[in-house]
């Protein structure tokens, strides 16, 4: 039997189609959910539970339950279904699948789309990175991108139309400390001849030392003073301010040009404020409340916690900003949902504002998901840009070059560049979002682990296998060696775990198959002769195979493949 691309791509689904008929025809109606990708491939390709779960129901044991199910597999379905205690059901692909597979590959494109396309036609924005201006563009925005751009890249392939856009805080409190900074540095400042990343600096500089004034009282009310100069866009500030930013959007671009990011729309404090204060004001006291001076959204009413929404000074807060940025994002593009990806440390802060959101505009509360990230620490401690102890995204692009280079001294400027972001953003993407990471530049470039570079060297070794010979067809032969079948049940599960990553919203998902697959290349790599092989046909379509599968992955994942290490 030929298989096309869609059939083995809901392959997982026709299973779990033919698993509902068979329990239904032993009584069970409703089929539990169960089926996953065996974790011993030598035993199948799929296992199911569903005998487990569901034998109570049918009064029986589960291992005559799973017995009946794997032969009405086998009997009714075709399926290749065997038992293993205490009632699992493992499944086999066919072997004939696996040759179409393959052929499939060959006959399509390197950009082969193995995904469902289960997104089809939703609308999401994504809002990502979203680094301030007058501030240094930290670890933590590098994480925050990474993230963002790899879901926005997940969400496409199944897909749906993705915005993506880039929330920046143009004015507050930390604008105010860092022009106080400039005044103060003045002698210091670059000329407009000077680069941007001696700009940067001298922005994040000025921004801490107006951090370490606010301390003190006698500096603290010309600060505030200045923050209300910056709102009412006062002439005394105007031209500092708009040089810092300036800067400060040329160099965060020049940033997003060496991570592979795009933004379709960048939005600001400045204009969402203006917003956020109107549905503040027109939503008191029936949602918020007067209190002193302020006005609050009482969040303990709600098992939350209150927050300040305008302040005594009559300025709207980052709430109120927040606010009044989704109907922005929502008159701009009427999204199905909206995706916010924030750290985690402000995880309870956005719990009060979609409650306070849910009263206003709850269709756009409904269509809004919060993903939080962990925080990125160093060995030296949690970084702070208050106090100046910034590990900023500059630095480790710089110091995973040096490194790297110190590794491939005969690698080009191009390539380099694409290992150096590939290993900063797959030690980011490689563990789940919630958690923290300690980035550990060493381990971000191991050639042995883990790592950004470890597939982008399996992938580049394709590559140098293909430049010998190619590939052009599959040529199944009748036994297949051990290390084959793995790294062909690898290869096909690959629709799968992009559907499920894109499900989660979880890069890390398809980061660990990659790893897995890049694993299993090279033990077959190791292990069998390819060119000039009884099977060389098979084996470069299987080299083949892998090369455009790793490449496809690591593109969703935001990281570039070189052809050549």
């Amino acid at each position: 039997m030929w298989y096309n691309i869609f059939e083995m791509v809901s392959y997982a689904k026709d299973i779990n189609a033919a698993l509902s008929k068979v329990l239904s025809g032993l009584g069970v109606e409703k089929l539990p959910k169960g089926l996953i990708v065996s974790s011993d491939l030598e035993k199948g390709d799929y296992s199911t539970s569903v005998a487990l779960k569901a034998a109570n129901n049918a009064g029986k044991s589960p291992m005559d339950l799973a017995q009946e199910i794997a032969d009405k597999l086998n009997k009714e379905h075709e399926i290749e279904a065997e038992v293993a205690s205490p009632g699992f059901v493992n499944i086999k692909i066919p072997q004939s699948f696996f040759g179409s597979y393959l052929d499939s590959m060959l006959n399509g494109s390197e950009e082969i789309d193995l995904t469902t396309k289960s997104k089809s036609g939703k609308k999401i924005i994504v809002e990502y990175t979203d680094p301030n201006p007058f501030k240094e563009f930290h670890v933590g925005h590098m994480y925050s991108n990474a993230v963002g751009e790899s879901i926005a890249r997940l969400l496409e392939a199944q897909g749906a139309e993705v915005r993506r856009v880039c929330y920046q805080g143009d004015v507050g409190l930390h604008v105010a400390k860092a022009v106080w900074g400039m005044k103060k540095l003045m002698g210091e400042m670059p000329g407009e001849a000077d680069d941007l990343s001696k700009k940067a600096v001298f922005l994040g500089k000025s921004y801490t030392e107006g951090s370490k004034a606010y301390e003190e009282e006698a500096f603290k009310k010309g600060i505030d003073s200045l923050n209300e100069k910056i709102y009412k866009n006062d002439k005394e500030v105007k031209k500092l301010y708009d040089l810092g930013k300036k800067w400060s959007l040329q160099y965060f671009d020049s940033l997003y040009k060496k991570l592979g990011t795009r933004f379709d729309k960048f939005y600001f404090e400045s204009e969402a404020g203006g917003e956020g204060l109107k549905i503040v004001n027109e939503n008191t006291p029936k949602v918020f409340k007067e209190d002193e001076g302020a006005i609050i959204f009482k969040g303990e009413e709600y098992g939350l916690h209150t927050r300040v929404f305008i302040n005594s000074r009559g300025l709207p807060t980052y709430e109120a900003k927040e606010l009044g940025l989704a109907p922005l994002k929502y008159k701009d593009f009427p999204y199905d949902t909206s995706i916010i990806i924030t750290g985690n440390e402000i995880n309870e802060y956005f719990k009060v504002l979609l409650k306070a959101l849910s009263f206003i505009t709850p269709d756009l509360a409904d269509k809004t998901i919060h993903l939080s990230h962990g925080m990125v620490r160093l060995t030296s401690g949690k970084m702070s840009s208050r106090t100046g102890k910034v590990l900023t995204a500059e630095e480790i692009l710089l110091d995973i070059k040096s490194k790297i280079k110190d590794k491939f001294d005969r690698v080009d400027e191009k390539s380099l560049s694409s290992i150096s972001v590939g290993a900063a953003k797959y030690a980011l993407l490689k563990s789940g979002i919630g958690k923290d990471i300690v980035f550990d530049v060493e381990e971000s470039i191991s050639l042995n682990g883990n790592s950004g570079p470890y597939l982008q060297y399996t992938y580049a070794r394709t590559q140098s296998i293909l430049s010998k010979k190619s590939a052009s067809k599959a040529n199944l032969p009748a036994v297949l060696a051990k290390e084959e079948l793995n790294l062909l049940r690898n290869l096909v599960h690959f629709g799968e775990v992009v559907e499920e990553a894109s499900e989660t919203f979880s890069p890390s998902t398809l980061a660990t198959y990659l790893f897995g697959l890049a694993q299993n290349f090279n033990l077959f790599y190791q292990k069998h002769k390819v060119i000039d092989s009884e099977t060389e046909e098979f084996r470069l379509a299987l080299v083949y195979s892998a090369g455009a599968t790793l490449k496809r992955g690591l593109g969703l994942l935001g990281i570039e493949a070189p052809s050549r290490i």
